[in-house]
Formats: C-alpha cells, structure tokens, sequence
C-alpha cells in the first residue's frame, strides 16, 4: 500500500480537555472529504528538529469518518516532549499542520460477530472514540462491546459525559471507566481484573488494546493465559 502524500493541514478548533490535554481540529483544505477507517492514525511533521524522522509524531484519529474532510487528534502534554510542547505552545487556530495519512491497520475486522473488548488508558481511547461512533452511526451489528478505560482520576477521564451518552444510545455498548489513584462510585485499580471477570465464561471474543507497551504487554499475557487464541488481540502502543 502506497502512502498517502504529505498535505498541509489547517487547525480550525482547539478545545482544552483535561488539565494537559487537548483536542486539535485540523482541516485538510485541499480534499472534499478524508477518507480513513477508523482505527487509522496521521502522521505530523513538525518543525522541531533538522531531521524528518526525529520531526514525525503519528496520533490516531480520535474523530470517525463524516464524509467532512475535518479530523480530531486528542493529545497529552508531555513536557519533556519537543513535540507535544511545540503543540500547545506554537500552535494556534489558523495555524497550519504538515501533515501524512491515514495509515495504520489498527481498525475493526468486520463483521463484528464476536464480543469486542476494548481495553485502553489515557488518549488510547481516540481509536476507540472513532470505533464506537462509526459503528452506532452506520448501525453495524454487533455481538456485544465493552469499553474498559483507566485513568488515574476521574477528572482525566476523556468524553466522560460524552460516553455515558453514547452507551444509553447504543444497545449492547458498555462503558467501563476504571480509576486507579481516586475512590469514586465506579470501577477502581486497573483494567485487568475487569476484563478477566467480563470473560470469565470465556464467550467468543476480540480484543484490541491501545495504551502504553507495560500495559500492552500484561493484558496480552492475561489474555492467551485466559485461554484466548493471540490471533484475537489487536493492539497498538502508545508512547
């Protein structure tokens, strides 16, 4: 498969999320609409360094697919981060973004015949964010989704109010947030023990996991420890 060409894109919203995190609308003028599937990442190319590939920050499209040729990238600061630091101190509305893609086979294996887990933490919930509304949008068919999101607080919780929403919309969809360092009225600790209880009938299952390599890594493990075959689990690491 071919890449697609680098284009510039136009930032037309930026909308503060959390306390380090924001949201960066970016328009592709040169296209009528942005075909990608959801799931898909872009590449950035931003000017931090003499080098491409030490300039190259790729973010996963936290948007689904509306025929618009907009797209939404959700990201955390890291303040040790050229990138991310040129982001939210360089980048305004109008600013324009260099930018490649999509790219990336981190997107849903149709038909969803199978219950799909979706396990992540922090700003690996944009794939899942595009996932979830293409599925309610198009009406696809499905067997069962769970949504297993972990944050330290609830306070870092992305599309919060945003998900409730959609899983009083969108019949056999469950939203599981799980906090780890806050007591609340919902889930806490970590999402491990939440899917191994979910599964512990062990029904027909995919799982996709998106999030930092050490939770990856156990979340594989449990899983085919489980029983599960490793052909069901998708992943992609962030960071």
């Amino acid at each position: 498969m071919s890449l697609e060409p680098w284009r510039t894109g136009k930032v037309i919203k930026i909308q503060q999320q959390t306390e380090d995190t924001r949201s960066f609308f970016i328009e592709a003028p040169e296209l009528a609409t942005l075909h990608f599937k959801p799931g898909q990442f872009v590449t950035l190319d931003l000017p931090i360094h003499e080098k491409p590939n030490k300039r190259w920050r790729s973010y996963s499209i936290a948007s689904s697919p509306d025929g618009s040729n907009v797209f939404e990238l959700i990201i955390v600061l890291d303040k040790n981060g050229t990138g991310t630091l040129y982001l939210f101190n360089e980048v305004t509305v109008g600013s324009g973004l260099k930018f490649r893609g999509p790219q990336g086979v981190f997107t849903l294996k149709e038909p969803l015949d199978k219950h799909l887990i979706l396990i992540c933490t922090g700003t690996g919930i944009a794939p899942f964010r595009s996932m979830l509304h293409y599925i309610k949008n198009n009406k696809l068919e499905h067997k069962g989704i769970y949504l297993l999101f972990g944050c330290r607080t609830k306070s870092s919780l992305l599309y919060y109010e945003e998900l409730n929403k959609l899983q009083e919309e969108m019949p056999g969809f469950k939203y599981i947030p799980v906090l780890s360092r806050e007591s609340w009225d919902g889930q806490t600790g970590y999402v491990h023990p939440v899917y191994e209880l979910l599964c512990v009938d062990k029904h027909p299952a995919q799982f996709y996991i998106c999030g930092w390599k050490g939770m990856i890594d156990e979340a594989r493990k449990r899983i085919t420890d489980m029983g599960y075959d490793k052909k069901e689990i998708y992943y992609e690491i962030y960071g």
